[in-house]
């Protein structure tokens, strides 16, 4: 008689049966760059894997996507001045308090939209979120995001090939680096605005919205578990005063900028190495800080 052969099952609480899925993804590369090397730190292995429910084979081709992305659009390059025009109303920035674990909290205000222009957006977006992500403890590989749409409107909607675009950056270039979401305050209208944009959004994604409203009393207890009230701005229910301040911000965006660019200098490699007898375009590394961060 025939024995029926058993199917491997995958246990990601298995300590050794993740090392030995982080080892295969690791050893599916071949020689990279420079910084390629640096951004695929275990940390990033693992969210690739996770993004992709341990199957190596699509991690891989995530991460590929992903590394021929940065290549291309070189996110790490964005600098201060580059989207400092899309920064001034406050329609997104990095809140300076942190929720309940640590983590970086990104603020958007949808109703400050202050310019019309794709590309700028788009490169906004990105440029926050390489500076949270650097922003993240040691150990800490999500943050979390708190979008205020009191006020909102079907006017202020934001441009669908932008909303694809940006939900398309989010979730093939920065796998599992959202902890959670919190959409207060949004009005009835936006429903509408919302089952178009969920169409382009994970599973995985949309488990981590929460809909927060400031009179109702049980959803603002679900955001006070994950930013303690102290802390959290007085437009969200909270009672810090804290307000968006421009000049400030762009002080302290100027000065991640320089503490980026001198990890950059320190790093500075031949612009060209041999890797297997091969000529290797190379590129500048990041430090290994930065790397742990932005991987």
């Amino acid at each position: 008689m025939f024995r029926r052969k058993h199917a491997y099952h995958f246990n990601s609480s298995d300590a050794e049966q993740r090392q030995a899925k982080i080892n295969e993804l690791k050893s599916a590369f071949g020689p990279l760059s420079a910084r390629g090397e640096k951004y695929c730190s275990e940390a990033c292995l693992i969210r690739y894997l996770e993004a992709r429910n341990w199957n190596v084979t699509k991690s891989k081709k995530m991460l590929e996507e992903s590394l021929k992305w940065r290549v291309a659009y070189r996110p790490e390059d964005i600098r201060w001045p580059d989207v400092d025009v899309e920064a001034e109303t406050g329609k997104m920035y990095r809140a300076s308090f942190r929720d309940r674990e640590g983590r970086t909290v990104v603020i958007m205000r949808p109703t400050k939209e202050n310019t019309t222009s794709h590309d700028g957006q788009i490169r906004f977006l990105v440029y926050v979120l390489e500076n949270a992500i650097l922003s993240l403890p040691e150990g800490q590989e999500k943050m979390v995001w708190l979008i205020d749409f009191t006020g909102w409107t079907m006017a202020h909607a934001t441009p669908i090939k932008t909303a694809r675009e940006s939900t398309s950056i989010l979730q093939n270039y920065y796998p599992e680096r959202l902890g959670i979401a919190f959409l207060f305050n949004p009005p009835k209208v936006f429903e509408a605005f919302y089952k178009a944009v969920k169409y382009f959004l994970d599973p995985r994604s949309i488990e981590k919205l929460n809909f927060v409203y400031l009179k109702d009393e049980e959803s603002m207890k679900v955001l006070y578990r994950c930013i303690d009230p102290e802390v959290l701005p007085v437009d969200f229910g909270g009672r810090n005063n804290v307000v968006y301040n421009h000049e400030e911000y762009t002080k302290l965006m100027l000065e991640d900028d320089n503490k980026t660019s001198s990890f950059w200098a320190d790093d500075a490699k031949p612009a060209n190495r041999v890797a297997n007898g091969t000529l290797v375009a190379d590129v500048r590394p990041q430090s290994s800080l930065i790397a742990a961060k932005a991987s």
